[in-house]
């Protein structure tokens, strides 16, 4: 798995993103958090899952704090999946390749730092 590969799990995402800000390796964050470095490779690749306290405990370590909190509901994911339901599924093909143009043309645009 890449730096820039989608990360498999959410929990995977925020350790991998929280080490490299902090700019560590997986064996230096293993050494602040005092786990194995396999063990952070397990979290980061989604081979295991953290609990909430250790993933806390991880991100931590990198120098990071998780904050989350409760919003309202936001029916937005719902009515637009209703909508493509709707199109013929020419045009819903079409919609979905250009999000996925655009998704792709603004991870090549985070990664080259423009």
């Amino acid at each position: 798995m890449g730096k820039y590969d989608a990360a498999p799990t959410l929990a995977a995402g925020l350790l991998r993103t929280a080490r490299d800000r902090a700019g560590f390796t997986q064996r230096e964050l293993a050494e602040q958090a005092a786990v194995s470095q396999q063990a952070i490779s397990a979290y980061e690749t989604g081979g295991k899952e953290p609990t909430m306290p250790t993933l806390i405990r991880l991100l931590a370590a990198a120098g990071f704090e998780m904050r989350i909190q409760l919003e309202p509901l936001d029916g937005h994911d719902k009515s637009l999946a209703q909508f493509m339901a709707s199109l013929p599924p020419e045009q819903q093909a079409d919609l979905e390749e250009e999000s996925r143009v655009r998704a792709e043309e603004a991870r090549l645009r985070r990664i080259r730092g423009k």
